[in-house]
């Protein structure tokens, strides 16, 4: 060979050095070609000076040769250097007699007649078709029916250590394909590592093996180009990767990448995924690393890697480093030649007695493990000459691991006495809380007689003449706020009925701890007690079927004169902001009252409307305008109205959906019952005598829709309701589209616009006047 390609061969090996190591082989080059990309049955061969090319030249298939042998494979145009793809990497030929044929009997064959002549069939076929052998610009070279053009055999359905644009990893008809490494950097025959899809059931994922032991995997495929643990946007590569279900016996991957579209310049990046000998995957075109083995030591899971269990003389962070220097205190040799690099590697790994290995094994192809013993080694300053090892170094030392742990044993031993520390003072302030509480409560139980308002001193306002009353005496009339006597929960708290020592019944409301309130927010006069519950009580599936409807029509009679009162006829114009069912009490006769007043407004004359930078109320009973912008007027208090008005004709609670397909509230169904034409089905159907007075629940029906209407000048005023509700001469209007179609949690009842805890309404900004009770 020329001296000046010898030194041309040295420069360009010595060139790639400085790059991560690649799978290179270096061969000689074929003297000529087929010039054509195909062979036929009975044509020419494939032998060592005849190949086949591609069309546009991008790939070659022919024989070259090595020292282990004589191997058929395909190759990158421009990569001249390395394969791709072999046909006989398990077995190469010896001499240069190899041959690739296709005969009149439809056999793919490749003949050798070094070892006394042998013959491997890569395909046969049986029914004796007209067949052709093509190689194209993809790299794949396959078989095919002349008169039907099916592929019937093809290069890549058996991979070797590259991964084509277009070609099959995973369940095949039922065969694993997957891609395995060379043995060494010379040697193709089947190496350690393998690149496989594992299509199991809640795995579904890429997996690197070390002879088929998982080390890494990929996770599960967030995107055409990312896995969980494995990131293919790359520098200048576009990777468009698919998984593929075909079946039960068939579950793969194939990719498509942006840079194999070939120019009329004859210049391309060609894209393999390339897994090489030491366990490194790489993209071909780019240089790029994808994954390398080395980066799963074995004692952690970041990244996808497996933990594997080892010796306990390996701690974690110990790994293996290439150092030039020599070892002193011995060696051994494993001389088998189907052992790599890796697998001495790993050997050495679970040896305590190693401490490193040759990096050029023990055969002179490289293959087998020369093993040297730790504590020797003499590392040497890096030059030409010297040997080189891959060195055992520790993570960590003894010393370090010391200091290490006494760190640690100090940062818990302070986060526990502070701990401890900050639980004391916790007990500390309990128990001086509960002393302050039980003083509090002594002095209040020190008098069971109430007192006027002026004992307790001038506020600044005139006197209201208020009773106070002992702590000791609430807790008599109320039995001790026995559960038997709660009558309800509002923004304040619970409520109980009592029995004053003169006999005088009353509502005690009791703060909790919880509420928002204040204590000096009594707003509210009782005006009377509520014998019967409440409305919400009383539309309840056990207590509905006592209302018939003259007393439901009573009750909403009732509900529209107080409305009417409030809004017209008292001394101001009193807007309510909370009006539903659960604040409208019933007494012994069934008569309604209206209570609750803790968010009610007051008007001065010559206001109509009012605006709040905080809504308050209850969700399903709120008007848009109020809920969405804040704005409140009588007209909210008309629409909370209509809401009551549907519930109680129904004697559903709004925020119950309705089980149809989907789920919708009081309001939906009412107005897709209108709308369907056949409101009257929206009638409580546990009412008695209600077919006499369908006229006047149809009216009901549409009054309520009125008062719901999106826009508040569509809707009624007061005096307006009880208009149409009274009199049968008046034509009612045809309602429009209610206004709020569910914008509230649907599985709370009285959900509170102001409390996500609690669902009831909260008291926010009022202004009202303090009276006496």
């Amino acid at each position: 060979m020329p001296a000046a390609q010898i030194r041309s061969r040295a420069t360009r090996k010595r060139t790639l050095s400085i790059f991560i190591p690649t799978v290179l082989l270096l061969f000689s080059i074929p003297s000529s070609s087929l010039a054509a990309n195909t062979l036929t049955q009975g044509g020419p061969a494939v032998n060592s000076s005849a190949t086949l090319v591609s069309p546009n030249g991008l790939f070659t298939l022919g024989f070259r040769r090595s020292a282990a042998g004589s191997y058929l494979g395909i190759w990158y145009i421009n990569a001249t250097s390395s394969f791709f793809w072999i046909a006989n990497r398990d077995f190469p030929i010896r001499d240069e007699s190899g041959s690739l044929s296709l005969d009149q009997d439809g056999t793919l064959k490749l003949t050798y007649s070094g070892g006394g002549g042998a013959a491997v069939n890569l395909y046969s076929d049986s029914r004796r078709r007209r067949l052709i052998a093509t190689l194209d610009d993809t790299g794949n070279f396959a078989v095919s029916d002349v008169d039907s053009g099916d592929s019937l055999w093809q290069s890549f359905d058996s991979p070797t250590n590259a991964w084509f644009p277009g070609m099959k990893l995973g369940l095949v008809s039922g065969e694993n394909r997957k891609v395995t490494s060379w043995l060494t950097e010379s040697i193709p025959a089947a190496g350690a590592f393998t690149l496989e899809w594992d299509p199991t059931a809640g795995k579904e994922e890429l997996v690197m093996k070390h002879r088929g032991v998982t080390f890494w995997t990929s996770g599960k495929q967030l995107t055409p180009n990312r896995f969980t643990n494995l990131d293919l946007r790359l520098q200048r590569v576009n990777y468009n990767v698919s998984r593929v279900v075909a079946g039960p016996n068939s579950d793969y991957l194939t990719f498509r990448a942006s840079t194999n579209e070939y120019s009329s310049t004859n210049q391309l990046s060609f894209t393999v995924v390339r897994l090489r000998y030491d366990g490194v995957v790489e993209d071909v075109s780019t240089r790029i690393v994808i994954l390398q083995s080395e980066d799963c030591h074995g004692n952690g899971t970041e990244n996808g890697c497996r933990r594997w269990d080892g010796p306990d003389c390996r701690r974690s962070g110990d790994g293996f480093q290439i150092l030039w220097g020599t070892f002193s205190l011995g060696q051994w040799v494993d001389g088998n030649s189907n052992m790599s690099i890796s697998d001495c590697k790993e050997q050495c790994w679970r040896n305590c007695e190693c401490g490193g290995i040759s990096l050029d094994g023990v055969n002179r192809n490289g293959t087998g493990c020369r093993y040297f013993r730790s504590g020797g080694f003499v590392q040497l300053p890096n030059q030409e000459g010297e040997d080189r090892y891959h060195v055992m170094i520790a993570g960590e030392s003894q010393a370090d691991t010391s200091n290490a742990s006494r760190i640690k044993w100090i940062a818990v031993s302070v986060t526990a006495a502070v701990a401890v520390l900050i639980f004391a003072l916790c007990i500390l302030w309990f128990q001086r809380r509960c002393k302050l509480r039980e003083r509090l409560l002594a002095e209040l139980m020190a008098t069971n007689a109430p007192s006027d308002g002026d004992e307790m001193g001038d506020d600044g306002d005139q006197s209201h003449n208020l009773k106070i009353y002992s702590a000791a005496s609430i807790m008599i009339a109320t039995d001790s706020f026995s559960p038997q006597n709660k009558l309800g929960e509002g923004g304040f708290g619970p409520v109980y009925k009592g029995k004053l020592s003169e006999g005088r019944e009353v509502a005690v409301k009791r703060l909790s701890k919880r509420s928002d309130q204040e204590v000096s927010t009594f707003q509210v006069k009782t005006l009377s007690l509520c014998a019967c519950g409440s409305l919400t009580h009383n539309t309840d599936e056990t207590k509905r079927v006592q209302l018939d409807w003259n007393k439901r029509f009573n009750i909403i009679e009732g509900i529209a004169q107080g409305l009417l009162y409030l809004h017209k006829y008292s001394r101001v114009t009193i807007i309510h902001r909370d009006l539903k069912v659960s604040n409208i009490l019933l007494d012994e006769n069934l008569n309604p009252k209206i209570s609750d007043f803790g968010m009610a407004r007051i008007f001065k004359t010559n206001t109509s409307e009012a605006n709040t930078a905080k809504p308050v109320g209850t969700y399903g009973y709120m008007s848009p305008e109020y809920a969405i912008k804040g704005t409140f007027s009588t007209k909210s208090d008309v629409f909370s109205f209509g809401v009551m008005l549907l519930e109680i004709v129904s004697g559903k609670k709004n925020y119950n959906l309705i089980p149809l397909d989907p789920p919708i509230d009081l309001v939906e169904y009412a107005w897709k019952l209108w709308k369907e034409g056949s409101p009257l089905e929206l009638m409580d159907p546990t009412m008695e005598g209600s077919n006499n007075y369908k006229d006047q629940i149809l009216r009901c029906i549409n009054v309520g829709l009125l008062c719901i209407e999106y826009n508040t000048y569509d809707r009624p005023e007061m005096s307006e309701v009880i208009s149409m509700l009274t009199s049968n001469v008046v034509q009612l209007p045809m309602p429009e589209q209610p206004g709020f179609i569910m914008t509230r949690p649907r599985n709370h009842e009285g959900s509170s616009s102001t409390s996500a805890s609690k669902f009831c309404s909260s008291n926010e900004v009022t202004i009202t006047m303090m009276v006496a009770r």
